[in-house]
């Protein structure tokens, strides 16, 4: 029996069907990962009423939006440049444009770059100089930190690489303070803390890609009860610590979400996949 490798099992696949303008704008935008950048924008909008105290200047919230949506657009795209021969092996990332062939390496280089100055000028021009080198630094940090450093030598790479993900708490509060304040700080350490508890589930899920793509990933090399049941309970930890350091009017805005339920989705979904 002959056995086929993943290369040669995607090359079997072909390019996907389809032609014209709409498609290519299509194949841009997959580039882009548009599902993370909707994960971004809910924790960027609701902390600059958060840093408002009400109701703060709609047309700054959209050019906050617009521009941290476009750099975390260029981020994307570097990381599926950069990440372009494991993808090729991955189930779950074979059919990205850069692996079929739809958009070369060069145009998504030349895309992401376009990207990311435009989303640097867009921050600096029309919200501030602070909310722009934020925005900035996280996408450097996600590029050279995260996708080219740690992903493939470490298993916390997620840990290490989730404060790129954390960072339009901080993009949002500039945007409307213009500074960065404790508060701030405490919300990007939850989120901080939160992220791998939430994406180790994924990864059980694909253990088999990432095994095969010979990427470290710490919750799918050593997977047991103990290590789910610990990773679960460490949001809840971070955010009755953040809690009690806010000061009195954020505390009273967040009272109705209870911190000991705030781990509460990852651990079910630890739970369900390591079941499954």
């Amino acid at each position: 029996m002959t056995t086929v490798g993943p290369r040669a099992e995607l090359a079997a696949r072909g390019r996907p069907a389809g032609g014209g303008l709409r498609f290519l704008v299509g194949q841009y935008v997959a580039l882009t990962k548009p599902r993370i950048i909707e994960l971004l924008l809910i924790t960027t909008i609701p902390v600059m009423f958060l840093a408002a105290g009400g109701v703060p200047d709609l047309l700054l919230v959209v050019n906050t939006v617009v521009g941290g949506a476009l750099s975390a657009a260029a981020a994307n795209t570097f990381n599926c440049y950069l990440d372009r021969d494991i993808d090729a092996v991955m189930h779950r990332t074979s059919r990205r444009p850069l692996v079929t062939g739809t958009i070369s390496a060069r145009s998504a280089l030349l895309f992401g770059l376009a990207l990311a100055v435009v989303s640097t000028l867009w921050l600096g021009l029309l919200v501030n100089w602070l909310s722009s080198g934020l925005a900035l630094a996280a996408l450097l940090f996600y590029v050279f930190g995260y996708t080219l450093v740690l992903k493939r030598r470490t298993p916390q790479n997620i840990v290490w690489g989730g404060a790129a993900g954390c960072m339009p708490v901080l993009v949002g509060w500039a945007a409307v303070t213009g500074g960065v304040s404790w508060t701030a700080l405490l919300l990007f350490l939850v989120i901080f803390f939160w992220t791998p508890p939430h994406y180790w589930p994924l990864s059980l899920r694909y253990k088999r890609d990432y095994a095969t793509a010979e990427v470290p990933i710490w919750v799918a090399s050593q997977p047991s009860e103990s290590m789910i049941s610990r990773t679960c309970s460490t949001p809840r930890t971070v955010s009755v610590s953040a809690k009690k350091s806010m000061p009195p009017d954020v505390t009273r805005g967040a009272s109705r979400t209870s911190p000991s339920t705030s781990a509460g989705p990852a651990c079910l979904t630890a739970t369900w996949t390591r079941a499954a």
